[in-house]
């Protein structure tokens, strides 16, 4: 029988507390951010709560990642070597990296992943970095279902997509924008998120096209409907992104993954989760719920003009209905979704500005704003914000347990207890004890008694009494029996966890290039040691350590000319005359496209 491809939600994790939600929630692995050197500066965290995190996640065979995926100076390299060793030692699975320096470091046997930031959008990459020991590569956001097969079927890696989340709008490692404009480098984890701002656009005549619109702003992620798709097309690891999500989020977000796959898994027996253990949920997950600015499924299945949130960067949320009728401190809407007092609602304002208030209370069909906004009858309203449904997850929302079964057993002594768990982990506990036979009926008292797992992580699933006669058995030995095999059993799936080591590869499997450009952010003398080891003749350094003002500051497959009807590619295209250029504050950038590869880049202008 063919062995089942074993599948992996990994979700993010801003701290410990969230990293175990997201554990009880369904996760099979979690992402945090180190101490230092993480791409999200604001989500660092102590070895300590890492290693706590980890030792609760390996009670269910689940992973922890560490995100150690800036770019580093020659001074910074001793310091991340060292806290790699720590983190090696506290237990962590893996490392997720985007500096090649590191792999020239004396490290431990600790699996490292590919960081998305390494740009891996095509097989050459990805087959080059399988070669150089990395386990697990994070493949661009921007590939489609086709391009993912086409890698999958070239390579022996396991490869890891992004399925829910913010979108960056350039690829991802390949924007130097907040750096240029304020110094501030997204490859080192700064960044000022400059593609989130409103901007002015002109065409090559200086006419105002766009005024204060989010051009550079995409809707959020969301591959639910794809994730079958996914599967097919070669994918192990499935990412939820938001490292700087809150509790809530990070709830809701996995809970609903895990049951959309889980749905696949009943059908699919080829698939099976990684890690143990079945989630049971106290709400209704619903990402629409959650933060969003919308939703888009990008690339996966080619381009579309719908990719971008142009009137606000903010959370949109989902759509309620549309405004009915207005009355002087009230109104009423179409629609069959419930409204709470306390709700968030949000609607596109007539500038095309996305304005939000609050509801004070709701009567019936009456619902009244602690402010009434300027509405009109027929615009569509959204809820960016459901009060009754983030109190439901505050608490406790979910239980995580591995299905347990005992065996109940006589010898010539006394009793022995074996149980056996979901993945066929196995303890035996017996006790001498005089054999006696009882009164009463023991078997409702036996079956009482062993059920009770109370706090650990194991729910009993079957009992099997093989007791030949109604023996005598107090419920204080059967206690202490319960409890004995439980902690043996835990010994044992705790031995049994072997974690993914990284294989030490030789150094001379050429790049895919002979020439690095400041796009290979070479930051340290480790890095550039490390491409000229692998054939590469000619590096420059990171735009970094030698910013310019004559090279692209942002390279995207997402298009301002599609997304407004401009590309000539498009039916019906509207015409428009070129360079064009966003404005923003002082700052003025050209637009330049390469409409033969589909791909455009941000500009100074010149």
């Amino acid at each position: 029988m063919k062995t089942a491809r074993r599948i992996e939600l990994l979700a993010p994790a801003k701290n410990k507390e969230i990293g175990i939600e997201a554990i009880n929630h369904g996760a099979d692995a979690v992402y945090i951010g180190a101490p230092k050197f993480s791409a999200r500066s604001a989500a660092g965290n102590s070895i300590e709560d890492i290693a706590e995190l980890a030792e609760y996640a390996h009670l269910f065979h689940a992973k922890v990642y560490v995100a150690l995926n800036t770019i580093l100076t020659d001074s910074e390299l001793k310091e991340a070597e060292d806290l790699i060793w720590d983190l090696y030692h506290r237990e962590v699975d893996a490392l997720i990296i985007q500096d090649m320096g590191i792999l020239n470091l004396n490290l431990p046997p600790i699996a490292i992943h590919a960081s998305t930031q390494t740009d891996n959008r095509c097989v050459e990459r990805v087959q080059f970095l399988e070669k150089a020991g990395f386990s697990q590569v994070v493949l661009a956001r921007e590939l489609s279902i086709e391009e993912i097969k086409y890698i999958a079927a070239n390579s022996n890696i396991s490869l890891e997509v992004f399925i829910h989340g913010a979108l960056c709008t350039s690829y991802s490692g390949q924007c130097y924008i907040s750096h240029a404009l304020s110094g501030r480098s997204a490859n080192r984890g700064n960044c000022a998120q400059y593609c989130r701002l409103p901007y002015t656009l002109l065409d090559g005549n200086g006419k105002v096209i766009e005024s204060n619109k989010h051009l550079l702003s995409l809707k959020d992620l969301n591959q639910s409907a794809n994730l079958e798709e996914l599967l097919d097309a070669g994918v192990s690891s499935l990412k939820i992104e938001g490292r700087l999500k809150d509790m809530s989020y990070v709830k809701n977000i996995t809970a609903y993954y895990r049951k959309e796959l889980d749905r696949i898994f009943e059908r699919r027996p080829e698939y099976q989760a990684i890690s143990s253990g079945k989630s049971t949920f106290f709400f209704l997950p619903d990402p629409g719920k959650s933060f969003n600015r919308g939703f888009t499924e990008y690339f996966i299945h080619g381009r579309s003009n719908n990719m971008a949130s142009l009137s606000s960067p903010k959370s949109q949320g989902e759509a309620i209905g549309n405004i009915k009728d207005l009355h002087g401190n009230y109104f009423t809407i179409s629609g069959h979704k419930t409204i709470h007092n306390g709700d968030g609602l949000c609607f596109i304002n007539n500038k095309n500005e996305l304005q939000g208030f609050r509801v004070n209370k709701v009567e019936g069909t009456k619902i009244y704003p602690a402010t009434m906004p300027r509405l009109q009858a027929g615009i569509t309203l959204y809820r960016n914000y459901d009060h009754e449904f983030e109190k439901s997850l505050t608490g406790k929302t979910a239980e995580r347990k591995v299905s347990i079964d005992f065996i109940l057993d006589e010898n010539n002594f006394g009793f022995s207890i074996t149980a056996i768990d979901e993945d066929g982990f196995l303890a035996t506990i017996t006790s001498e004890f005089p054999k006696e036979l009882s009164k009463k009926d023991q078997r409702e008292n036996i079956s009482r008694q062993l059920s009770k797992l109370g706090s650990t992580v194991f729910h009993l699933s079957h009992l099997e009494n093989k007791l030949k006669e109604n023996w005598f058995i107090p419920s204080s030995l059967l206690g202490t029996m319960k409890r004995d095999v439980i902690r043996s059993l835990s010994n044992v799936r705790k031995i049994a966890i072997i974690r993914p080591l990284r294989a030490v590869k030789p150094k001379s499997h050429p790049f895919p290039e002979t020439s690095i450009n400041y796009r290979g952010n070479i930051f340290n003398q480790k890095a550039k040691e490390f491409y000229v080891q692998h054939g590469v003749k000619n590096t420059e350094d990171a735009f970094e350590l030698s910013p310019v003002t004559n090279v692209p500051l942002m390279y995207t497959k997402y298009c301002i000319k599609y997304q407004l009807g401009y590309c000539p590619k498009q039916k019906n295209a509207k015409s428009i005359k070129e360079p064009l250029i966003l404005v923003t504050g002082s700052h003025r950038l050209q637009l330049k496209f390469d409409c033969k590869n589909c791909v455009s880049t941000v500009n100074f202008k010149e």
